[in-house]
């Protein structure tokens, strides 16, 4: 169980922090920056952009939509509002979706500590 979760991780891991490399060059080639600082801001970015995901995803409420979007009737008036609680699996959802992103923007941003020229870890 334990493997083959640790195996999709680094998959992620290397999908995202690779094209935030890709993306990050081309944006610095364009730019005129380093490439050890463009890699550096894009992991910066990028990371700091999943912990804000992982932020919002865990604070969602514990209602959820009925159905299909409150629509209104044929004079757009609302029907009222449409809402269920949401389910034990939609929590856990929630909860490890959050955590996913809060783990790996913490990753990147690591990473991006760690190929920062301007700052010496040790």
């Amino acid at each position: 169980m334990w493997i083959p979760a640790l195996r999709r991780f680094a998959l992620l891991v290397g999908a995202v922090g690779g094209g935030t490399v890709v993306v990050s060059i081309v944006l610095g080639l364009l730019l005129g920056a380093s490439l050890p600082r463009s890699i550096a801001l894009g992991y910066y970015l990028v990371g700091s952009f999943l912990l804000l995901a992982g932020f919002f995803f865990g604070n969602r409420g514990p209602v959820r939509p009925r159905g299909d979007a409150d629509h209104g009737d044929f004079f757009m008036r609302p029907r009222g509002r449409r809402v269920r609680w949401a389910t034990r699996e939609e929590h856990e959802e929630a909860i490890n979706s959050s955590a996913l992103f809060v783990v790996l923007g913490l990753l990147l941003i690591f990473l991006g500590l760690v190929s920062d020229n301007r700052h010496a870890l040790f």
